[in-house]
This record gives structure tokens, C-alpha cells and sequence, in this order.
């Protein structure tokens, strides 16, 4: 799906809309070697797939349910190993800032998209922040917000002359635990001009329960929900991968194996370009 937009991704990626963007990788940055794994198998994937990708992971999981659970590693240990990937993989970077002074501690100058996190995208001195930096600016929609607000805080980012921005929808409260992904919400949310992506991973999460057990997830569920997403006409796909899902430290529910990655990719991506194709008549 093309918005019209031109975003300059990194040196050698802009997203103008004739490909599809894979925003993919941990959850949270556990470290070095995990990392690397996960690159590499995204990287060799994308390819095969003929997509865009962008190596996905927090360096700070700042909303966690227990102080007990595994946040990210400092900050400069983090920032290193998103640097030795670009370097390594010849692969665009994004993680999610929490405070505007993340910026001047070297997270302005490593990521090729700073991602606001969906929580905390009412904030306008963050997203101000963010913005201000010219860098591309991914918005996750918060899961209480209408996705006409979304409107709103696009206008705030315009507000500082950024126009490179990305919209991701994750589902919107339902009931006490669930998320309910609504095909309304990419339709209204192309309206305000930008790129739409599709967060699957977060879509299917059960909040509240730690996502260490099983039961914090309904992974189940992402083949229909990614199949019908992909016919939605968007610009891309967001999804949480890991080498050994069950032992990650964080969305140990919801991230994919590499398998479950390699069949699930394959799948949305075809619909995609099917529906793309169609476009095209």
C-alpha cells in the first residue's frame, strides 16, 4: 500500500510503498548472541520473501508488570549491539524511546526509527522529542485510543516539519485482557496520510498475565489474524521473533520461532502482494 509518502528509512532504504516492510526481531534485547541469530535468519528470510526489512527490539521494556522481571541491559551495552547489527547485517534499526533523555544518551544518533511506544503516545513532550530529531517516527496506537485520534498526534509530529512517519496498529481494548484488532482501523488510519503496519505479536498478547506462561498469549490465533490483516491493503507487517520462544525473557508467549516466522511471513506476504496485485488492474 502506497500513501504517497517517501520515507528515508537509512541511506540505502526509503520507503516509497512498492515493497512491503518487515519491522522484525526480539522483543526485548537479551543479548549479543541472540540478537545476531535473529538478524540473520531475518535477513536470509526477508530476502527470500523480497521484503524491507527493519531489525526490531527494546532496549528498555519499561512497562512490565513486576520491578522482578527482566527489563533490557544498559544502555550502552544495548546501543553497541544495535550498532554491530547494522554494521554486521546491512539492516535500518528501530526501538522504542521511553523519556526524551534517551535521545542524548546516544539512542538519537543509533536508531534509523525511533518507535513511540503505544502507552506512552499521548505524551506530547515525548513525541515532541522524537519528532524534533527528523528521524522517522513510528506511533503505536495506543490500545485505549480511537484510531481517528491518531490524527492528532500525527499533527503533532508535522507540527515540528517531520513528515516521516509510520502508523501501527496493535488492537484496542476489550473487556479486561483481550485486544480486538478492528479492519476499520487501517482504513481510517491510511486517512491521515501515512503508512500503515500491522503489529501482530501484540495483537494476540493477554495483558496482566505474565507472558512467560502460556497462557499469556492466544498465538493460536495469528494465522487467521495475520492471513486477514494482509488483504487490508498496509504497508507492512511488525512481529516479534525468537529462536527459542518459550525461554525468552520477555512476550515468551507471543514471540515465533523461526519456523513458525519462515510459514507465517511466507503466507502474509503472498496474500499481500495478491491484494497489491489486484490494486494494480
Amino acid at each position: 500500500m502506497s500513501s504517497g509518502k517517501q520515507i528515508k528509512i537509512s541511506d540505502k532504504l526509503t520507503f516509497d510503498g512498492s515493497r512491503q516492510l518487515l519491522i522484525a526481531g526480539n522483543c526485548v534485547l537479551e543479548n549479543k548472541a541472540i540478537a545476531f541469530k535473529t538478524a540473520e535468519f531475518l535477513k536470509e528470510l526477508a530476502l527470500k520473501l523480497d521484503v524491507d526489512l527493519v531489525f526490531k527490539a527494546s532496549y528498555k521494556k519499561d512497562n512490565r508488570s513486576s520491578e522482578k522481571y527482566f527489563s533490557g541491559m544498559p544502555l550502552p551495552e544495548a546501543l553497541k549491539i544495535f550498532s554491530e547489527i547494522k554494521q554486521e547485517f546491512d539492516v535500518p534499526v528501530i526501538s522504542d524511546v521511553h523519556y526524551p533523555s534517551e535521545l542524548a544518551e546516544g539512542v538519537g544518533e543509533v536508531m534509523d526509527i525511533l518507535q513511540v511506544p503505544a502507552y506512552l503516545a499521548m505524551q506530547t513532550e515525548l513525541v515532541m522529542s522524537l519528532a524534533k530529531t527528523g528521524k522517522p517516527i513510528n506511533i503505536k496506537k495506543p490500545q485505549f485510543l480511537h484510531p481517528e485520534g491518531m490524527e492528532n498526534i500525527c499533527r503533532k509530529v508535522e507540527s515540528t516539519g517531520n513528515h516521516s512517519i509510520l502508523l501501527t496498529e496493535r488492537g484496542t481494548c476489550f473487556g479486561y485482557r483481550d485486544l480486538i484488532v478492528d479492519p476499520r482501523s487501517f482504513h481510517i488510519m491510511k486517512s491521515h496520510g501515512y503508512p500503515v503496519i500491522f503489529d501482530a505479536g501484540h495483537s494476540i498478547r493477554k495483558y496482566g498475565i505474565p507472558s512467560s506462561n502460556p497462557t499469556g498469549g492466544t498465538k493460536h490465533f495469528l494465522p487467521t489474524m495475520m492471513s486477514a490483516c494482509a488483504a487490508m491493503d498496509i504497508a507492512g507487517l511488525f512481529i516479534e521473533v525468537h529462536p527459542d520462544p518459550s525461554n525468552a525473557l520477555c512476550d515468551a508467549a507471543s514471540q515465533l520461532s523461526f519456523d513458525e516466522a519462515s510459514r507465517l511471513l511466507k503466507r502474509y506476504f503472498k496474500i499481500a502482494q495478491y491484494v497489491k496485485d489486484l490494486r494494480g488492474e
